[in-house]
């Protein structure tokens, strides 16, 4: 389970076969105290995916900045080659449950 807050709001795409995928990324928050006793918060951004009626979910339930859990999901690797020729990896979280924890106002 990851709890944090999305950075912007979600965008969702129709596919060609008209397959919705909505994206979005959640900051989370890892706080600790260092070596002089000081708080510290490391923060961690995560791309998630939803496809299908999760994308609708997301679309409805998610707003920037309002703290959601992701309460599961399932890891993806993309590989690909960027322009200069170099190898790059991404790891986004492939959504199968969500719950907004806070609540705005929803769109209309």
């Amino acid at each position: 389970m990851l709890i944090g807050r999305p950075g912007a709001e979600p965008e969702m795409k129709t596919l060609n076969n008209n397959q919705k995928v909505a994206r979005f990324r959640i900051a989370v928050n890892e706080p600790y105290t260092n070596a002089n006793n000081e708080r510290v918060d490391n923060t961690y951004w995560f791309t998630i995916v939803a496809w299908s009626n999760a994308a609708e979910r997301v679309m409805k339930a998610v707003r920037k900045g309002k703290l959601i859990a992701i309460e599961e999901g399932t890891l993806r690797n993309n590989d690909w080659t960027d322009k200069e020729g170099k190898r790059r990896t991404s790891t986004e979280i492939w959504l199968t449950d969500l719950y907004p924890l806070e609540f705005g106002k929803q769109p209309d």
